[in-house]
């Protein structure tokens, strides 16, 4: 297999592991927050740290080196519009991706310990969660977007 392909099918793997990982989360966190539930929530939230710790951030780490090691054997320019801007996204992604990981794992230990206590889930679970509802919106669009600029490499002129 040629290199150039090698890189790309990795790439589109990690977008993949992106957005699908992202969308799983999202879905699986908000169907537990609807049962109410402390400790359904504080088992799918746990599974849903593991998740984002195994495959997000396996993800992140890798999607960077791959796009960089694609364009250099391509032979894209970094300064190339549709890149540029990509990359742009992908740090906006990361901006919005870092607090919701933090916030998962409050909302985990919080929904633990309403559930240890038996008690329902105070009011600052709920702050946090719309915080973390909203936060995903962005980096969500960002990656469909990023997606969407490595399958048309619209032409840009930034520079």
């Amino acid at each position: 297999m040629p290199v150039d392909i090698f890189l790309r099918f990795l790439h589109v793997i990690g977008a993949t592991v992106l957005l699908g990982t992202g969308a799983g989360i999202a879905f699986f966190m908000v169907v537990a927050r609807h049962t109410r539930d402390p400790a359904v929530i504080a088992h799918v939230a746990g599974t849903v740290v593991l998740a984002d710790t195994v495959f997000t951030a396996t993800a992140v780490f890798v999607q960077p080196i791959t796009g960089y090691l694609l364009a250099k054997t391509i032979g894209w320019p970094l300064t190339e519009g549709w890149i540029v801007i990509a990359l742009a996204l992908y740090v906006v992604t990361g901006l919005f991706w870092l607090p919701v990981v933090w916030i998962q794992l409050k909302l985990r230990d919080i929904a633990r310990a309403a559930a240890l206590g038996g008690t329902a889930l105070p009011p600052a679970f709920a702050s946090l969660y719309r915080i973390w509802f909203a936060c995903g919106f962005p980096a969500f669009f960002s990656v469909l977007a990023i997606i969407w600029l490595m399958l048309a490499r619209p032409s840009i002129a930034l520079f």
